[in-house]
């Protein structure tokens, strides 16, 4: 179902064109991670004590499972950010794939853990470009380091846009549509609500 009122709609064609309420489920999932494969990296934002909002770029970690709509990242914890997830924990991580202009944004809460075998999952060899050997015998940039944690946001919601044609294509349709005074939209808008994200997850509201 849509998320938008009829005078939305009235008002706002283009998302209403735009947006596919007809996919199921696990397609709306598997077109996801689509994007967010190809796109790589995304800009987890977070809001410090004095309200500013910061943004900074990072790479998700893998694997994937069919179903998984949780982010998890492995980060450096005395980085500010983990000070800003500890001050607020609604956060939003947003992708976007110049090649196709494909993007995703997730709306949703970040919790840090240290736990091992989270790490140990999603541990890559280059996290220790990012944090280095201190050379203390402590601070080894390894999987045991202290200063390794995951950031896991639980997304609340999930949207994203996936383009339906290429470029030249595109470009056809939105010139054709302002030379008619028609609105057009050359992708599709597609939302994962809460609930869903709750299937997916194989949890129950309460």
């Amino acid at each position: 179902m849509s998320d938008l009122s009829p005078e939305q709609a009235r008002l706002d064609p283009y998302s209403s064109l735009a947006e596919n309420t007809d996919l199921t489920l696990q397609q709306k999932i598997t077109d996801l991670h689509t994007v967010i494969k190809c796109a790589k990296i995304g800009m987890l934002v977070t809001r410090d004590a004095n309200g500013n909002l910061h943004s900074r770029a990072m790479t998700p970690a893998t694997p994937y499972s069919d179903t998984q709509l949780n982010l998890v990242f492995l980060a450096n914890n005395v980085s500010h950010k983990f000070e800003e997830i500890e001050n607020d924990a609604h956060v939003n991580v947003s992708f976007c794939d110049p090649s196709s202009t494909d993007w995703a944004s997730y709306s949703g809460r970040a919790r840090v853990t240290q736990d091992k075998e989270l790490i140990n999952k999603h541990w890559s060899s280059f996290i220790t470009g990012y944090i280095g050997d201190l050379k203390d015998g402590v601070h080894k940039g390894d999987k045991n380091d202290p200063r390794v944690a995951v950031i896991e946001v639980i997304p609340d919601e999930i949207k994203y846009w996936i383009t339906k044609h290429s470029s030249a294509v595109r470009t056809a349709q939105v010139g054709y549509g302002a030379a008619t005074g028609k609105a057009t939209a050359p992708g599709e808008l597609r939302i994962i609500s809460k609930e869903e994200i709750q299937l997916a997850q194989g949890l129950h509201s309460k």
